[in-house]
């Protein structure tokens, strides 16, 4: 079964038939052809498998977990692929990142949603643990669903990550985060994270070596 999925998930990405001057790849979600335009430079700029299963996962489960009008944030977003998609199917998102890599998300974001989603996402600029409360003040700021797609590997900021969570979590907020295990120093994280968090494992992937996990704060889990 598990092998079965992965290969239908992996079935929603194509490449250009030609080549072109852009590098580009292709997705199909939510009854949309997706074109991201990715760069190998940075990691933060590649399309990861664990994107594609959180996205498969928003597609597959949209009645149980309702997109339509929910404020929606996506931490570590990327190329924008789980915002756009996200989007498409109705949310309100913030799609964030790190400063370098707002221009080719804003393009992906703009591309791929304009003329197509109920509600134009936004981009904004997110360093971990950084200006939390400035940028995205407690008072005024309610998301629905926090979403990440392969924010655990070998960086230096675990510790702004998990702040991070905390600070844009509030009590009925549902965090769907999709994890790739790769060494025990990241794989701890997930020890860490469930010191605030009450976390589910909803879908289970061993041939990637991805879990996906539904969270909410300590005692608030709902069925």
């Amino acid at each position: 079964e598990d092998e079965q999925i992965v290969a239908e998930i992996m079935r929603r990405r194509f490449f250009p038939a030609l080549i072109t001057h852009k590098t580009w790849e292709g997705f199909h979600f939510a009854g949309q052809e997706i074109r991201i335009t990715e760069a190998t430079d940075c990691y933060g700029a590649v399309v990861w498998p664990s994107a594609l299963v959180l996205c498969y996962f928003l597609e597959t489960n949209s009645k149980q977990y309702n997109l339509v009008d929910k404020n929606v944030i996506e931490i570590g977003a990327g190329t924008g692929l789980v915002s756009i998609v996200a989007s498409l199917l109705g949310a309100l998102v913030t799609a964030t990142d790190l400063p370098e890599l707002l221009g080719n998300l804003q393009h992906n974001v703009l591309q791929n949603t304009k003329l197509k989603s109920k509600h134009q996402p936004c981009v904004k600029e997110l360093s971990w643990g950084i200006d939390l409360e400035k940028n995205f003040p407690r008072s005024s700021c309610h998301f629905d669903y926090i979403m990440a797609a392969d924010v655990v590997y070998h960086h230096p900021f675990l510790d702004e990550l998990l702040l991070t969570f905390d600070h844009l979590c509030k009590n009925d907020t549902v965090i769907l985060w999709a994890m790739k295990f790769r060494l025990e120093k990241e794989n701890q994280f997930v020890d860490r994270f469930q010191t605030l968090f009450d976390i589910e494992t909803i879908s289970n992937f061993p041939s990637l070596n991805i879990a996906l996990y539904k969270a909410m704060r300590k005692g608030r889990m709902k069925a």
